[in-house]
């Protein structure tokens, strides 16, 4: 009987440890499962809200400043290859350091008040500032001095949109994180927008 009971107890713990093993893997097939979904960095649904603290402005202005930073910085990746301005290169590179990390703090606040977080791309070629895909065509397609006095022209003018949205938060928004940002678009590209200015002027 003692030797029995071995036996019962060795195949019981096996078939628990079997149970186990097969209990993790599953798990780590569905997470890896879940996390390889195309498009699931951008919130394909909407997350429970972890805070109370913002407005229907708030909402607003983050869902449509992030496909706006998005092209600011496609059009700053255009410049590398295509001019040889260095103050306009490092312009380009200013814009592209300033609006990549704010539009993944924008992701952060929408997830974070329980909303989903806009792709690149959203259809808003209506916004303020926005270029068309036209634009954004025909601007690929220069080089040199050309190029240089056509992307500053089009990115005051995507400036002033990004400084006429984020006054608009300022008006009327309630979240100081997102606040906070808009007052430091209207600093930072309003200073950009001076820049190029004087760039122009002297072209």
């Amino acid at each position: 009987m003692f030797t029995i009971s071995r036996i019962k107890l060795a195949v019981i713990t096996g078939t628990a440890a079997v149970a186990l093993i097969a209990a993790g893997c599953s798990s780590d097939d569905s997470s890896t499962t879940g996390s390889s979904m195309p498009g699931m960095e951008h919130g394909t649904s909407a997350q429970p809200a972890t805070r109370t603290d913002f407005n229907a402005a708030d909402i607003t202005f983050l869902q449509m400043m992030y496909p706006h930073h998005a092209q600011a910085v496609e059009m700053a990746k255009l410049v590398p290859s295509r001019s040889q301005n260095p103050q306009l290169r490092t312009l380009a590179q200013n814009v592209e350091q300033a609006q990549t990390p704010e539009m993944r703090q924008i992701t952060s606040l929408l997830q974070a008040f329980g909303k989903d977080a806009p792709g690149a791309t959203m259809g808003h070629e209506g916004m303020a500032g926005m270029m068309s895909a036209d634009q954004m065509s025909a601007l690929a397609k220069l080089s040199g001095p050309e190029f240089d006095r056509q992307w500053m022209r089009m990115m005051i003018e995507h400036h002033r949109g990004a400084i006429d949205m984020a006054n608009t938060e300022l008006s009327g928004g309630a979240n100081a994180d997102a606040k906070a940002m808009a007052q430091a678009i209207v600093t930072g590209q309003q200073a950009e927008i001076t820049e190029m200015n004087t760039m122009l002027g002297q072209s």
